[in-house]
């Protein structure tokens, strides 16, 4: 793979040494690996890049998943986890990171205004959905959080808000509400379902991961009576990773059932001592192994066990085991998108109890298990209501704003914390954090030594400085503000994108004899994909067939097959209906092929339940295979009769397409149109929108005047203006910039849209997007 062209910089790269050499990122210096990735053999990998496969199934990453990758690409897995649903190898080459926040802009806009976004979704392959925004999307991703005014919270965690605060909450508008409702809820109702459980990162049965992961056995039917165990493990970091320590399991009724050290089976290189309260001392006599304490626990958990836990897919994973009826109180307890609420936080202010106390040598397991137990019955005594009513987040911030001014008791405490902020991990390694955003966005901003923020006018004086001043920082936020879609304008635009992908899916197909097979005819077109419906038109004089397909490809590969084809002597004709948002379908389809995502991708049709199988048993006819998609269906859970796979480059998916297309394996197939996430962002659009292809949709007036007076504020022209000198500023990045672009999504009391991500590292791959815009 040819290195991507670098860009001329500003400011040359001895001067950008020199003035910022105690802030150049550190990390480990071995890289992850994965799968079928053979890169690492290679000299020319020893360059930082991203793996091209996310881990997310529905392709949703947390705002605490993004803040996992911006902490190890400052760190290294050295000091921190490596992030749960990306690979970043060789991190220790990156040599800058940059983040381009556009506020008001989400996934709506990149894919309404599809065409006009070309420099950006040309230019970064990787892309990902991110849920709506919470109230601070930058606090969530990386700390930056404005300050509260004095007299919004109360003085000490003990004391109640004001009576005046208390007026102003709004039950409806708390997440715990918003999910269970306010009334009483039955413990059924608290399990995690298997959604869930997949969307947190869950150990699952015939996850690739948890292949040597044993089963609890807990199969009995669970009931709003079932038993409840409090579980907390403590782990320590090995060569092979985090491994057990220790486990604590506690019955109702605050009884601890089962309390054990575990040796681990690999070197030990930090015992995490300030949190788990092991030492070498503590360990060394042990000879309990993770198969005892497995066994133990199978015996000990009735078949209609739930387990409770804080964190719960941590202590599973450790536990390496899988159980199906959990109950997780850092979900229970709900908060805003992406954050969750510390235990020790929890336990003072739901139960009254201190925990996890400084004076102590790290946490006590049993202690932690039974709060946990504890704070499940507060939650089934007491319902969602009286949990809202005290306010959570309220009493949260204030809290984090006053632990913001204490300076951390080490720097090891600091980074193992999982609630350790990026601009606490920039500070512990000395580096300093550029922030640049609009003076009327900046709010009132912490002072911090570790970063320097730059507030402008506008968003061209934003773009200006971030020429100059990206250069001298290890880390950057650069963030641009757009208006947001009016709650009218968002309606509409949900409205037209769903009714766009439904006509572009669609096809008619005809004419055909009055005396054809129609059997035959279904048959032939369901060849080419799954299909939603089909239905006989006769208001031809000769009948012809409307065909809607569940996947673009599908309705493509039809067109690109059957267009001029002879059916009983009769030559007919394959196309899409004809309507004002189907005009540019055609450039829209060469668009979505070019785009750098689905570089590399196939779609085939017709594949059986053993294909991945047979597909691995030719492992030299399929050379640079990353990834086999097999879409489920999500009632039944049975596999579709079509998948994608995803290969590191065009020439290897050329190559694999027509081989799977050949007489051998009799495929249907063509190159991917659209990337996993959009798939799953359009099942979430309002199905109401749908309507029979070929009706008009009229844009409303005031759009159409935009339109029509090219008024620079339009969304439309936004999106074109701001991708393109984005790409620019792309293109003078040096080489080994991790960038991401995030549209964050927008939140208000008529709805909320969820946002987009798209990343990449400036010379990881030859890329044409940023030259298109040079």
């Amino acid at each position: 793979m040819e290195p991507e062209r670098e860009g001329t910089e500003r400011h040359p790269r001895k001067v950008r040494e020199r003035r910022q050499a105690p802030n150049k990122l550190v990390g480990a210096a071995e890289a992850m690996k994965a799968g079928w990735d053979l890169e690492e053999s290679q000299p020319e990998a020893k360059k930082a890049r991203l793996s091209t496969i996310l881990f997310t199934d529905n392709c949703e990453v947390s705002h605490d998943q993004l803040c996992e990758l911006l902490k190890y690409a400052v760190l290294g897995k050295s000091n921190v986890p490596k992030p749960s649903w990306c690979q970043l190898f060789h991190q220790n080459h990156l040599n800058n990171v940059v983040v381009f926040v556009l506020q008001g802009m989400s996934q709506l806009h990149f894919y309404r205004f599809y065409l006009e976004f070309g420099c950006l979704r040309k230019a970064f392959r990787h892309k990902f959905r991110l849920p709506p925004p919470s109230s601070d999307f930058l606090a969530d991703v990386v700390g930056l959080q404005t300050e509260q005014r004095a007299g919004d919270l109360p003085k000490t965690m003990e004391e109640p808000l004001p009576s005046n605060a208390k007026a102003a909450i709004n039950l409806q508008d708390d997440p715990i509400i918003q999910k269970y409702g306010s009334k009483k809820v039955g413990l059924t109702r608290c399990l995690l379902t298997k959604e869930e459980m997949r969307t947190f990162h869950f150990p699952l049965q015939g996850f690739p991961d948890c292949e040597n992961f044993l089963l609890t056995k807990c199969n009995g039917s669970i009931a709003d009576n079932s038993p409840l165990f409090g579980l907390d493990c403590e782990m320590c970091l090995t060569s092979k990773g985090r491994e057990l320590t220790r486990i604590s399991l506690v019955a109702e009724g605050g009884c601890c059932v089962m309390d054990e050290l575990v040796k681990p089976e690999n070197k030990i290189l930090d015992y995490l001592t300030s949190f788990s309260g092991i030492t070498k001392k503590i360990l060394n006599p042990v000879t309990t192994k993770l198969k005892d304490v497995q066994r133990q626990l199978k015996a000990l958990l009735p078949p209609d066990a739930v387990l409770v836990g804080h964190s719960l897919d941590l202590d599973l994973r450790a536990l390496k085991m899988i159980h199906p009826y959990v109950i997780d109180t850092s979900l229970l307890y709900v908060r805003e998108q992406g954050r969750r609420f510390k235990l020790k936080f929890l336990a003072k202010v739901i139960l009254g109890k201190d925990i996890q106390c400084p004076d102590r040598l790290g946490h006590d397991a049993t202690e932690d298990a039974r709060t946990i137990l504890e704070l499940a019955e507060y939650f089934l005594k007491h319902g969602p209501k009286k949990i809202a009513e005290l306010n959570l987040e309220a009493l949260a911030n204030h809290q984090e704003i006053q632990a913001a001014g204490q300076e951390p008791k080490n720097t090891a405490e600091v980074l193992q914390h999982p609630n350790t902020s990026v601009l606490e991990c920039l500070d512990s390694v000395g580096q300093k954090l550029l922030f640049l955003t609009r003076e009327t966005d900046a709010g009132e901003l912490p002072s911090s030594r570790n970063c320097q923020t730059i507030k402008c006018l506008s968003n061209k004086e934003v773009l200006e400085q971030a020429r100059v001043e990206i250069p001298l920082f290890p880390f950057s936020i650069v963030q641009f503000s757009f208006k947001a879609f009016s709650p009218v304008l968002t309606e509409e635009m949900n409205k037209r994108m769903r009714i766009k992908w439904t006509e572009i899916s669609t096809v008619y197909a005809g004419p055909f004899s009055k005396n054809c097979n129609l059997r035959a005819l279904k048959r032939l077109f369901k060849s080419f994909g799954p299909v939603q419906s089909m239905t006989f038109v006769l208001e031809t004089r000769q009948p012809h067939l409307c065909i809607q397909y569940e996947v673009l490809e599908a309705a493509q590969l039809a067109i690109e097959s059957l267009d001029g084809i002879l059916v009983d002597g009769i030559c007919i004709k394959v196309q899409r209906p004809v309507t004002e948002l189907t005009l540019d379908c055609d450039t829209l389809v060469n668009e979505l092929e070019g785009d750098s995502e689905n570089q590399g991708s196939i779609y085939l049709s017709g594949v059986s339940e053993t294909f991945k199988e047979q597909l691995l048993q030719e492992p030299r006819l399929f050379l640079g295979l990353e990834a086999v998609i097999l879409p489920k269906d999500l009632k039944s859970g049975k596999q579709k009769k079509y998948c994608f796979l995803k290969f590191k480059s065009f020439g290897s998916a050329q190559q694999a397409l027509n081989i799977l297309t050949g007489k051998d394996w009799k495929l249907k197939g063509r190159h991917a149109l659209t990337p996993r996430h959009l798939h799953a962002w359009l099942r979430g659009l309002p199905p109401e929108s749908t309507r029979l292809p070929g009706l008009r949709v009229v844009p409303p007036p005031f759009e159409q005047e935009a339109l029509q007076t090219l008024k620079l504020d339009h969304p439309k022209v936004a999106a074109w203006r701001w991708s393109r000198k984005i790409g620019k500023l792309y293109n003078s990045l040096c080489p080994g910039t991790l960038c991401l672009i995030l549209l964050p999504g927008t939140k208000s009391t008529h709805g909320s849209l969820s946002g987009l991500g798209l990343m990449g590292i400036k010379g990881e791959e030859e890329s044409t997007g940023p030259g298109l815009c040079s």
